[in-house]
Formats: structure tokens, C-alpha cells, sequence
């Protein structure tokens, strides 16, 4: 911080890259003091209200610029079309969506002709999921998401507000993950077990984010009928369907890669550019 904010220099910006809770509280700091932070880590608004609060309230004091597009959906304009709706007059009813790209992918793949647990094993080997695969598996990802579009539409939400459908099995929650790997094979007749009552019903599985104005925010597995927008996407696809005053009998739908470094980069570039804009640049 001290390197950035000289005194000869007019502006100062630090992009944050990590998924760090630790440089996450350092937001505060730095916003007072004047330097504009972007950043695609969800773990400053997804902190406690009281920290989300604060980063807004120091940005006002001293006019410094905040942005971070790419914590929900990478590059996509999730939160720029949300904050437009709202911003416009728009009354947001409804926030739904697949907002991971590695359950995505896990759920248009699994179809019973192999077993879960390999599926999870081939898209850790194809670098889609986190070191750790239950950093996915366990919805919590996806729940700092909702939190995040939550606190966009003026909501006060906490994680511990957010209802949880974890896959990943009670009894491998605290063990190491090389061992939650090797014996998560042994739940794979469960999960064999919701795919076939889906299909009899004529339906789909999906792992879905869901939050309503009232505050009442779910994220778990959903049985999805197979004309939703939801059961017909690209295997990573993030998708999100914002129901809203004037998008209520056609939802409107942001859909396109939501994960990978190019996309990220993008998004995280592309509120770069923003910020030059805000600041004076001629672009």
C-alpha cells in the first residue's frame, strides 16, 4: 500500500488475485486511505455484514472506487446487469442460477453410465475443481455468491442464512483429502439413487443457488424439468436468471463460462478499464 499510494502519483489501485480472507480485510485500509481496490475475491462481501458495510461506507468517505464483477460469474456482467436493474428502478424478486462451473460440469456429465465419484476424480484431474474437491462439492462456494447479489439488492445476509445441500458425505467432512477421494466411491449408490428418481420423473439434476427478495436464500440439488434454460447449457456454463417487475413472465438470463483464467482475467481487466473510465481516461 505504501508503495502504490505515493504522493506523486494521482491515482493508486491494487487488483487482489488471491481467494485470501487475510488480504480480503486489508480492503478497509486501503479504501480509507484513498487507494481503489478490484478484485475477483469473494471473501471481503461475503465477510460479516458489519465488515461489507464498512467497506462501503469508506469508499464513500474518501471517494475511492471498489469493483469486483468478477466474484460472481468470472466475466460475465452479473453483477453490472443486477446493479442496472436496481439502479434503473427495477423491483428484483428473484435471483436463481448455477453459479459454479465445476458442479456444472459434474452434473451434465453424470448420467449413471459411470459412478460419481469418478466424475468427481476425472474433473480434479482436468483441473476443474479446487485442490480440494469438497471446496466445490460443499456449496459453500456458491453460497458467498449469493450472499454477494444479496447484499446488492439491499439484504442483509449471512452465511449462516443461507440453507446448505452439501454432497460432499457427513463422514468425510473432517477427514484429509487424499482419504475423502479414496473412499467417497462408497457413496456413490446415493447419489445413483436421487439421479434415477429424476429420471423417472422426467427431470434433471442440477446444483442450484436460489434467493428471493424476502431474504430466504437455498443452494442444493434440484430437480430441473428438461426444457428449463438450466438442464440445456454448456458443460462449465455459469447461468443466472434474474426475475424481476419487468422480467417476470420472460426471466432475464446472463449465461456464458463462469471459471477458467481467461474469462476471470477478463472480467477482473474489464473492471480495470471501468475504474480508468470513472477516473478521467479517454478510452
Amino acid at each position: 500500500a505504501a508503495h502504490v499510494n505515493v504522493d506523486h502519483l494521482p491515482h493508486a489501485a491494487i487488483i487482489d488475485c488471491t481467494a485470501s480472507g487475510d488480504v480480503a480485510m486489508r480492503y478497509h485500509g486501503w479504501l480509507s486511505g484513498g487507494i481503489h481496490v478490484v478484485t475477483p475475491n469473494k471473501k471481503a462481501n461475503s465477510a460479516s455484514i458489519e465488515y461489507y458495510e464498512s467497506l462501503r461506507e469508506a469508499r464513500r468517505q474518501v471517494g475511492s472506487h471498489y469493483l469486483y464483477e468478477a466474484t460472481v460469474g468470472a466475466g460475465l456482467p452479473v453483477i453490472t446487469t443486477l446493479r442496472d436493474l436496481r439502479e434503473t428502478g427495477d423491483e428484483v424478486r428473484e435471483i436463481e442460477g448455477i453459479f459454479s462451473g465445476t458442479l456444472a460440469y459434474l452434473f451434465n456429465v453424470y448420467d449413471g453410465s459411470a459412478s460419481f465419484s469418478s466424475i468427481v476424480h476425472d474433473a480434479k484431474s482436468r483441473g476443474y475443481t479446487e485442490p480440494d474437491p469438497r471446496d466445490d462439492l460443499s456449496g459453500v462456494d456458491v453460497a458467498r455468491k449469493l450472499i454477494i447479489l444479496g447484499r446488492e439488492i439491499g439484504l442483509k445476509l449471512e452465511m449462516s442464512d443461507v440453507v446448505i445441500d452439501s454432497l460432499v458425505p457427513v463422514p468425510l467432512r473432517q477427514c484429509g483429502s487424499e482419504e475423502f477421494l479414496a473412499r467417497l466411491p462408497e457413496f456413490d449408490g446415493d447419489m445413483l439413487e436421487v439421479l434415477r428418481s429424476a429420471e423417472a420423473e422426467g427431470k434433471v439434476l442440477r446444483y442450484v443457488g436460489r434467493l428471493t427478495s424476502d431474504g430466504k436464500a437455498t443452494v442444493g440439488v434440484r430437480r430441473m424439468d428438461r426444457r428449463h434454460p438450466f438442464a440445456n447449457m454448456a458443460l462449465t456454463d455459469n447461468i443466472v436468471r434474474f426475475v424481476t417487475s419487468r422480467y417476470c413472465d420472460n426471466p432475464l438470463i446472463v449465461q456464458g463460462p463462469g471459471a477458467g483464467p481467461a474469462v476471470t482475467a477478463g472480467g477482473v481487466f474489464g473492471d480495470l478499464l471501468r475504474l480508468a473510465a470513472y477516473l478521467g481516461a479517454k478510452l
